[in-house]
């Protein structure tokens, strides 16, 4: 987690955070990343359901993240729900 004030929205989404706020590394930390950015943990998991590490690796920016085609519903989805809401994330089809 960084040092200094806690961001207010989630990096992916915009939306204010709420009570559960998870770190996610915007470059895997396995890709030598080491910046990481607030996200809502559904937001977390539907990145990760999204995209593996090297395609994270090679989108290497959130903005990236967004334009997948798999993030697009998602983000529609998302984007009304409340700071605390959560569902369960589905596997890939």
């Amino acid at each position: 987690m960084p040092a200094g004030p806690v961001a207010e929205v989630c990096a992916l989404c915009a939306r204010p955070l709420g009570t559960k706020v998870e770190w996610h590394h915007v470059v895997p930390k396995s890709r030598g990343g080491r910046v990481t950015v607030p996200l809502h943990p559904i937001c977390h998991r539907a990145i990760h359901q999204a995209a593996d590490n090297k395609t994270l690796a090679k989108l290497a920016s959130l903005d990236g993240v967004r334009l997948l085609p798999e993030m697009q519903p998602f983000l529609r989805w998302i984007a009304n729900k409340p700071p605390d809401f959560h569902a369960p994330t589905r596997g890939k089809r």
